[in-house]
Order: structure tokens, then C-alpha cells, then sequence
């Protein structure tokens, strides 16, 4: 495996960025940071937006979240409930597109995992539950005692074995049935808006922090990890090709100045 290189020799690379349009992007621990949202996150995505570079968060954070950072942050849509639906503003209205196959399955899914969580004495599930549509999420360390890695994985297999897909992030363990993921819903989305393949890998960037986004790192050649994913490098399948010295929203800042900077030379 190849360690990341730092940001701060980003410029060693400038012709990679050169052509770069569009930055997708985690969002818990990566624009945020322990719970909240840094200042210098909200002012880097404004930066990033003035420049051109449309930014497309790409998350398993729940609809209810994503209602919020789709109409109050400057981005351009936002994926949700890993790959579950498409929030979109446009013409003043905002449009959601969402996989009905996750939906009808949400309520079978959640009574499952809290027959199984009654194995887990430390784990609940996750406190934005009732504002998720399409998946069910699980608390591994947001309200909750942070999960062991082996009991993560007992929960993860347990659920592959129900016949759903199950992701772990540095908060929540995210299950739902359907075709969709991250990757899948990111690729109909730029394809949607006119992106060929070749374009995904000169135009488009992935910035992230946890197990969860190596199939991310690993279909986007421009890709960033902040600082925080420093502990998962040992087990990451895909690392990202940089890494940033700050964690979370602070990395991200981070990042987009080393960006900005390059694409104003």
C-alpha cells in the first residue's frame, strides 16, 4: 500500500488539478468536526463555489440532515444515506430522487436490528433515526461508548447475512437494501450532469475520512484523506493519494486553500 502524500506538496502536482470541476466529499468528520461544523468549513465551501468547483457532499448522514445542508450550505446537491437518494436545489425548488427499493425496506431492517442489538448492550441505534427514509444507522461512538473493531465486525457480518449492505464510518454503522452506494449513486449523479469517464478522473475529486469511503478514494485518481484517517491507513483496502495535517472540517479547509491557490497560479 502507498502512504498518502502531504497536501502541503500538492503543488508538486499542479497539472493533476488543473482540470478539476468538481469536489465530492464526506461529511461527518471530514467537514465536520467532533459534532460541529468549523467556520473555516462553511467559508471554504463558499471559496470553493466562488471559484467554480461545485461541490456535491456524499453521505450517510440521514434526509433530514441532508434537507439542511442541500438548502443552507453552499454546495450543489447532496447524495444521502449512502447513495439513497439525490437532493438537488433547482429553480428555487428543492428535488429529491430516491431509491423506493431502500424505502419499502427501511421498516423490516430497522425490526431486525433491534433484535439484533439486544446481543449489544452498548449499542442503540442511531438518535437521527426518525429522520432517515432509506437505511438504518447504529451508534459505534456518537452518543454512545466507542465500538470495539471486533464488535463492529460481528455487527457488520450479522447484517450481510440479513442480505443488506453495511458500512461502518467513524460514527455509525449504516445498513440498507438496494443497489445503491456511495460510488454507484456518485457516478449516476455526474453522469447525469453530462460527465463522461474520462472526466470523472480529470475533473472530479473525493475528499473523506474513514473505512467507509475506500471504494471512493478508490474510484477517484484526485482523492483526499484528512488527518483523522490517519488511524485506519493499516486497514484501508484504497487510501486517498493525499492527506491533510489538519482532522475533519479544519483538514478540509485546509485542503481547499492548497486548491484555491493552485488554481489561481
Amino acid at each position: 500500500m502507498t502512504a498518502p502524500l502531504p497536501i502541503a506538496q500538492l503543488s508538486q502536482s499542479a497539472a493533476d488539478w488543473r482540470e478539476l470541476r468538481w469536489l465530492l466529499t464526506d461529511v461527518d468528520d471530514t467537514l465536520t468536526w467532533q459534532g460541529a461544523l468549523p467556520w473555516q468549513t462553511l467559508q471554504a465551501l463558499s471559496q470553493l463555489r466562488d471559484a467554480g468547483i461545485r461541490v456535491v457532499p456524499v453521505t450517510g448522514a440521514c434526509a433530514g440532515w441532508c434537507d439542511h445542508i442541500a438548502n443552507a450550505w453552499p454546495v450543489d446537491a447532496v447524495i444521502g444515506e449512502n447513495g439513497a437518494f439525490v437532493m438537488q436545489r433547482q429553480n428555487g425548488t428543492l428535488n429529491t430522487t430516491i431509491n423506493h427499493t431502500a424505502q419499502q425496506a427501511q421498516a423490516a431492517l430497522l425490526a431486525f436490528v433491534q433484535t439484533l442489538l439486544s446481543q449489544y448492550p452498548a449499542r442503540r441505534i442511531a438518535s437521527d433515526q426518525a429522520y432517515r427514509v432509506a437505511e438504518v444507522a447504529i451508534d459505534i461512538g456518537q452518543h454512545t461508548p466507542a465500538a470495539p473493531k471486533d464488535e463492529i465486525q460481528a455487527l457488520l457480518d450479522a447484517l450481510h447475512a440479513y442480505g443488506a449492505n453495511a458500512t461502518a464510518s467513524s460514527i455509525h454503522i449504516n445498513a440498507w437494501v438496494g443497489d445503491h452506494s456511495k460510488k454507484v449513486s456518485s457516478f449516476r449523479y455526474l453522469a447525469e450532469q453530462g460527465l463522461s469517464g474520462k472526466q470523472y478522473s480529470e475533473q472530479v475529486a473525493f475528499i473523506g475520512d474513514s473505512l467507509n469511503d475506500s471504494q471512493m478514494f478508490a474510484s477517484f485518481p484526485l482523492s483526499v484523506g484528512v488527518a483523522n484517517i490517519a488511524h485506519h491507513l493499516p486497514s484501508l483496502p484504497h487510501p486517498p493519494q493525499w492527506i491533510t495535517t489538519q482532522p475533519g472540517g479544519f483538514g478540509f479547509a485546509e485542503f481547499a486553500h492548497q486548491l484555491l491557490t493552485l488554481k489561481r497560479q
